[in-house]
């Protein structure tokens, strides 16, 4: 009876940190330190955006590497019956809104695009987007906070057929 007291006790606080850990100030201080208390494995020089949810029941099934980003209000869910545990490699970027479904690896150096839903592992240095996720360029400047908007637009190279809008600069018109 006390096994069960003492999970019971560990899941309340677990769910107290959490809920702080969404909406105190301090993304890369007092958010990384709650979520590190809840279990979250998490590297150094972590951002975690205001009202992110990182796996409400088993934490440990996550692991953030360093310099990564969590934009705000992304989901990071690690377990689902048989599957268990996200990865967010090091440089990595969740964008506003990301949903990461488990049994997921966000590649070093990736960016996830806002609202985008991952269904599938990453690979480095790659930008995904939509629902689910798919390529749509190659990072060739990993997004950091040493890196101009600038110089990381000129190392995006596109992935898949041209937009329309490129067909039509190549056209000069």
């Amino acid at each position: 009876m006390a096994d069960v007291s003492e999970r019971k006790l560990r899941g309340l606080w677990n769910r107290v940190l959490q809920i702080l850990a969404r909406i105190v100030p301090g993304a890369t201080s007092a958010r990384v330190q709650l979520n590190r208390r809840r279990g979250v494995h998490i590297g150094r020089d972590v951002w975690i955006g205001y009202d992110a949810i990182i796996e409400t029941s088993y934490p440990h099934l996550v692991t953030i590497r360093d310099r990564a980003a969590v934009g705000i209000r992304a989901t990071i869910i690690a377990h689902n019956r048989e599957q268990q545990g996200v990865v967010i490699e090091e440089d990595a970027v969740l964008g506003p809104g990301v949903i990461v479904l488990p049994n997921v690896t966000i590649g070093r150096g990736a960016i996830v695009t806002a609202g985008s839903v991952v269904t599938k592992s990453v690979p480095p240095k790659t930008m995904v987007q939509g629902n689910p996720a798919r390529p749509i360029a190659i990072v060739e400047v990993p997004l950091g906070l040493d890196v101009s908007v600038k110089e990381f637009a000129k190392g995006l190279r596109s992935v898949g057929p041209a937009s329309p809008c490129d067909r039509t600069e190549e056209k000069g018109t």
